[in-house]
């Protein structure tokens, strides 16, 4: 089985989100691929067939398990397809089981995804949300995930919430968001109930915090910033009912799987 490894979401080797690729000619068993995403110990490990030059089936797992949408492992499946079995064109569709069909442009040296928009339900600030965190929410919402807002950018940097307290709030990831400087909006994104205590640069997380924002800031295209340790930039449009979400991607790996 070829693996490949890439950091993405940026232009600089041990930067971005790190995911790992795998190409197959048809589906291992669910518990081959928890293993290999286990093993791996990525936030994300995605697997890969190929129907026609651009066009492939995709499925992604975390550690804990498949996940139903994941921007940072399709960015790095499209780049690394791009990089070494282009199609005649610009464009790569994947087809997924829990989300339909995205699709990915190549873009110079980027390569933007167009992802469903999480329509956002607004909750009440609780205490508990405010114990995690350290610090109030100034406003809660919930998709696929919980988005948390907050006054200040320095605040989202500086947070170190607790992973078993964090594990019981709503929400599949528990995403946080401030306004930034030098970016329209700086963010960060944990997901305990996945064995993942920080996806470092998270594109389907970005699907929430971009229609906040784009509705909060007026403006439909915005520069994105992911505080992690590794840290990320994403380059967002916000389209209604998708958002595009644009970056770079480096090769950090290839080699093969031993398994039998």
């Amino acid at each position: 089985m070829k693996m490949y490894i890439a950091d993405a979401f940026t232009d600089q080797l041990f930067k971005g989100n790190p995911a790992a690729v795998c190409f197959v000619k048809h589906w291992p068993s669910e518990q081959l691929m928890k293993n290999i995403a286990m093993e791996n110990r990525f936030s994300e490990t995605a697997f890969a067939i190929k129907t026609t030059p651009d066009h492939y089936l995709l499925r992604w797992f975390t550690p804990g398990g498949e996940i139903d949408l994941c921007g940072h492992a399709t960015l790095a499946t499209a780049f690394i397809i791009f990089q070494n079995d282009p199609p005649k064109g610009d464009i790569i569709t994947f087809t997924t089981s829990r989300s339909g069909d995205l699709t990915v442009t190549k873009q110079g040296d980027r390569y933007a995804m167009a992802f469903p928009a999480y329509r956002l339900t607004p909750l009440t600030v609780t205490d508990e949300m405010t114990a995690v965190f350290g610090v109030q929410p100034r406003e809660a919402y919930l998709g696929r995930d919980l988005l948390c807002v907050f006054n200040d950018v320095q605040d989202v940097i500086d947070m170190k919430p607790d992973q078993e307290k964090l594990a019981k709030l709503p929400g599949l990831l528990q995403n946080v968001t401030a306004a930034g400087n030098q970016y329209d909006c700086v963010s960060r994104s944990f997901a305990p109930k996945l064995n993942v205590a920080e996806d470092p640069v998270c594109g389907s997380g970005h699907c929430h915090i971009i229609p906040y924002w784009s509705k909060r800031l007026g403006k439909n295209e915005l520069a994105a910033y992911q505080a992690s340790a590794r840290g990320g930039i994403l380059y967002c449009r916000d389209e209604g009912d998708t958002i595009s979400l644009a970056g770079n991607a480096v090769l950090y790996s290839s080699g093969e799987l031993q398994i039998n």
